[in-house]
C-alpha cells in the first residue's frame, strides 16, 4: 500500500478541508470583529466544512474541475444563506436591508458580497491550499460512498442548524416568502445539474493567457486589493453601521461596480494561471493575497478589530510562507525530466 492509497491520507485531506473551510470563510473574517463566532465552531464546522466536503467531493467524482466547483459554490451559497439563514430574503438580519440595495424583497448587495465570499472563500481557496497540501490527492476522492452519504446528511444538517440557531435569534419569527424558497431549491438543482452533467462533457474556453504571470508578490498584492474593494463597495468595513459611501452613491451602482471588479479579478487570474511559468509558489500567494485582503476588510472599528485582524493576518502569512518553503523543497526533490 502507498501513502497515497492509505486511507488515512485520504482522511487527513478531508478533514484538512473541512477545517480550511471553516477557517476561510469565517473565523480569518467575522471572527475579527464578532470573536463570538469561535463559540459557533462545532456548527460552522458542520455547516461549511461537510458542505465545501460535499461539494468537492461531488466535483471529482463527476469529473467537473474549476468551472463546477464554481457552480456548486453558488448552489451552496443559496443553500446556506437562502435556506439557512434566510438573509437573502430578510428584512431585518444584519441590517442588511438598510445598508445595501433591497428590490423584490431580496437583499441584492449582500447577496453579491456573499456570492464572492461563499464561491472564493468557502469553496475556491480552501480546495486550492487542500490540493497543495496534499498533492497526491487532487483531483480523487477523499471519501467512499458511505463517507459522503454521511457528509450529505451533516450538510443537510449544517443548513437546518443555521435556520434554528442562527436564524432563529437574530430573526425569530421570520419565514421567508415562499416563492423565494422555492426559487431557491430548483437554482440548486439546476447548479448542480449543469456543474455536475453538463460541464464536464464541455470544453469550457478560458481567456487567452499572459504572456508571463507576475511575481507571486504582485499576484498578493492585486487580489489583496481587489477583495477589499469588491466587499467595500458592498458592505460596510468591520460590520459597522454603515458603508463606506453612506447615501451618496445609489446601492445599484456600487453592486455593479463590485461586479466589474469581481469579474476583472478573476479574468485576470485565469489569464496569469494558463501562462507559463504560474506555479505553486504563485498560487500560495494568491490564496495568501485573498486571505490577508479579507481579514484587513473586517480590522476597522474598535482597536480588537485591529489587533485581532493584526494578528491573524501575521499568522496567515506565517503558515503560507512555511506552505511555500514546503511547496519548493517538494519540486526540488522531484526526478528532472530530459
Amino acid at each position: 500500500m502507498t501513502r497515497d492509497e492509505n486511507p488515512r491520507g485520504r482522511l487527513r485531506a478531508a478533514w484538512t478541508l473541512a477545517l480550511l473551510t471553516t477557517l476561510c470563510a469565517e473565523l480569518t473574517f467575522t471572527a475579527v470583529a464578532v470573536p463570538f463566532a469561535w463559540v459557533l465552531l462545532p456548527l460552522l464546522l458542520v455547516m461549511y466544512g461537510a458542505g465545501v466536503l460535499l461539494v468537492r467531493e461531488a466535483v471529482v467524482r463527476a469529473g467537473g474541475g474549476w468551472p463546477s466547483l464554481v457552480l456548486l459554490g453558488l448552489a451552496y451559497q443559496l443553500a446556506e444563506d437562502g435556506l439557512g439563514l434566510q438573509a437573502l430574503t430578510s428584512p431585518n438580519i444584519y441590517g442588511a436591508a438598510d445598508w445595501g440595495w433591497r428590490a423584490l424583497g431580496a437583499n441584492w448587495s449582500y447577496w453579491a458580497s456573499q456570492v464572492g465570499v461563499h464561491v472564493v472563500f468557502s469553496v475556491l481557496v480552501p480546495v486550492l491550499l487542500t490540493d497543495l497540501l496534499f498533492p497526491g490527492r487532487r483531483g480523487r476522492p477523499y471519501l467512499r460512498t458511505g463517507g459522503l452519504v454521511g457528509v450529505g446528511l451533516l450538510a443537510v444538517l449544517g443548513v437546518v442548524g443555521l435556520r434554528v440557531v442562527i436564524s432563529g435569534t437574530e430573526d425569530p419569527g421570520y419565514l421567508a416568502p415562499w416563492g423565494w424558497t422555492v426559487g431557491f431549491v430548483l437554482a440548486i438543482a439546476g447548479l448542480a445539474v449543469v456543474a455536475l452533467r453538463v460541464l464536464p462533457r464541455l470544453a469550457v474556453p478560458v481567456p487567452r493567457p499572459a504572456a508571463a504571470p507576475p511575481g507571486p508578490a504582485v499576484v498578493a498584492g492585486a487580489t489583496g486589493a481587489g477583495t477589499v474593494v469588491f466587499l467595500g463597495l458592498l458592505i460596510p468595513p468591520g460590520l459597522g453601521p454603515e458603508t463606506l459611501f453612506g447615501d451618496g452613491v445609489p446601492p445599484a451602482v456600487l453592486l455593479t461596480a463590485a461586479a466589474l471588479v469581481g469579474v476583472g479579478l478573476a479574468g485576470a487570474t485565469l489569464r496569469w494561471s494558463a501562462a507559463p511559468g504560474w506555479s505553486d509558489r504563485h498560487r500560495i500567494w494568491l490564496a495568501g493575497g485573498l486571505l490577508v485582503g479579507h481579514t484587513a476588510f473586517m480590522m476597522p472599528g474598535p482597536p480588537a478589530n485591529a489587533a485581532i485582524g493584526a494578528a491573524t493576518i501575521a499568522l496567515e502569512v506565517l503558515l503560507l510562507t512555511l506552505l511555500a518553503r514546503k511547496s519548493r523543497s517538494t519540486q526540488s526533490l522531484r526526478p528532472k525530466t530530459t
